[in-house]
């Protein structure tokens, strides 16, 4: 099979398997467990949260085997851009689904950045409580036909400037070769896993199971609360687990990619679900889980790893893993800007974006241009508060992108049998279809589900009136008469 396009002639073939299952979980883990555990403890009121965080794992890993299939069949720069385009045609629907696709990402990708280089000055906090001092906060209410009002909250504080030379670093860091980027990668991942091992083995010698399984009165009573509560804990689950597909958005510059694509994901996925559920029921076997949930209600203190370290060992301990969380979440921005940056470039290359993004330094190889837009949207973002930036990213990402592409892969198989697959879904088609109902449960099992979903639907009306504006100055589908055969 033909591995090339376009696109991946202008990039090195340099991911090992290893830089790539490293650069998976280091987005995987990043920032996101570290100060989403009293938002899923909140949630549904008890430690009984680890239901989500289980159920969350085999959704993703059933969403996961998406991935592979599509990454191994497909192993070219953009990832879901190609997926999409290919499924629904390339030359009909498919140019609008993928386009749409790129133009959210060019907003969710800068988000899910943003979430971390917020989450590492919340952190950063704990050493440093002046990074709190907030200036100003503005509640923006944007009024639109039709769908009410579009809120959104901003603030700045001290934080801010924190969370926008995280960014800025991050860049810095990425504007070289692949090559070295694969290699830091790897670099960063041991920082990320000392840090996770350190805190379920400090965690597992203090256990309290009294503690840990301290359920609340009716905590397994299932009525609308209790599905609320689920739905709620596990769109905070999918957040931090997502990542498992970084290596789908890079697969033109993976060595070997119909085999070490599939690998990455699965690995990363086995591995960053087991070290989080053991990580989540050692802390709450240290911490009560009251004391837990009473800091989801504002983004002060949500630096709970570090009052975990500090309660087990000392002040010392405490600003020691502060340190390495802030390692852990820088990690996972630089994996998450590297792999998204290289999305819009591939359907600028092919015609099917805007230009800008396609240019590559003539000297590393890399689309720098795309790097430098989708870090300069991430810092706007950086003025957002960390709730509002999960729950958009999480809903955008599942509406504009995960649907599709779940059914995709069986409507895929059906249209073309013969297309060729390195590897093959496990149990076809129950992961696609698990992942499916997981996901619309996410969307429409939470308080308040509009706020979020209106974000997607502005992106997918924009999104649609762009793309049809450009189609009609290119004479593209659905402007242009495809003859017959095509």
């Amino acid at each position: 099979m033909q591995t090339d396009n376009k696109a991946d002639k202008q990039l090195v073939r340099g991911v090992s398997l290893k830089g790539a299952t490293a650069l998976n979980m280091i987005d995987m883990i990043g920032v996101g467990p570290f100060i989403t555990i009293p938002l899923i403890v909140a949630a549904m009121g008890g430690p009984q949260a680890m239901i989500g965080w289980i159920i969350g794992a085999i959704i993703c890993l059933s969403d996961g085997l998406v991935w592979a299939e599509l990454g191994a069949a497909m192993p070219h720069a953009g990832g879901s851009y190609n997926y999409l385009k290919e499924i629904y045609g390339k030359d009909s629907f498919g140019k609008l689904v993928s386009f749409l696709f790129i133009f959210q990402l060019t907003f969710s990708a800068p988000l899910s950045m943003a979430s971390g280089c917020v989450g590492l000055a919340m952190y950063a906090s704990y050493i440093f409580p002046g990074l709190n001092s907030t200036y100003f906060n503005y509640d923006l209410n944007l009024p639109l036909p039709l769908l009410g009002s579009l809120e959104a909250a901003i603030t700045l504080n001290n934080g801010t400037f924190v969370a926008i030379g995280v960014v800025l670093l991050a860049v810095f860091m990425l504007y070289r070769k692949v090559a070295f980027i694969s290699k830091f990668s790897q670099f960063l991942w041991g920082g990320v896993i000392i840090t996770v091992v350190w805190i379920i083995i400090s965690g597992i010698t203090n256990f309290d199971p009294k503690l840990a399984f301290d359920f609340p009165p009716n905590a397994f009573h299932i009525d609308s609360a209790f599905f609320l509560g689920l739905g709620s804990a596990m769109l905070i689950a999918l957040y931090d687990y997502w990542g498992y597909y970084n290596v789908n958005f890079f697969g033109g510059e993976v060595q070997n990619p119909t085999r070490n694509i599939p690998r990455a994901i699965i690995y990363s996925i086995l591995a960053v679900a087991g070290l989080y559920i053991v990580m989540n029921i050692a802390i709450l076997g240290v911490l009560p889980w009251q004391e837990v949930s009473e800091t989801a209600g504002s983004d002060a203190r949500k630096y709970i790893v570090s009052v975990f370290m500090q309660k087990i060992y000392g002040t010392w301990a405490g600003n020691l893993v502060t340190l390495l969380v802030v390692w852990t979440a820088f990690a996972s921005v630089f994996s998450l800007l590297m792999g998204y940056s290289r999305v819009p470039y591939a359907a600028a290359v092919e015609g099917d974006y805007f230009k800008v993004f396609s240019k590559v330094h003539p000297k590393h190889k890399f689309p720098h241009v795309s790097l430098l837009i989708l870090g300069g949207v991430a810092i706007c973002f950086c003025f957002l508060k960390l709730r509002d930036i999960i729950a958009a990213l999480v809903v955008i990402r599942l509406m504009v992108q995960f649907l599709a592409q779940t059914i995709g892969v069986i409507y895929f198989r059906i249209k073309n049998p013969q297309h060729s697959r390195p590897f093959r879904m496990w149990l076809y088609p129950l992961p696609a279809i698990l992942a499916f109902i997981g996901f619309v449960y996410v969307l429409f099992s939470r308080q308040n589900f509009q706020k979020e979903i209106k974000y997607a639907i502005v992106l997918l009306v924009v999104g649609s009136v762009i793309y049809m504006w450009r189609a009609w100055r290119k004479k593209q589908w659905p402007f242009k008469q495809l003859s017959i055969g095509n």
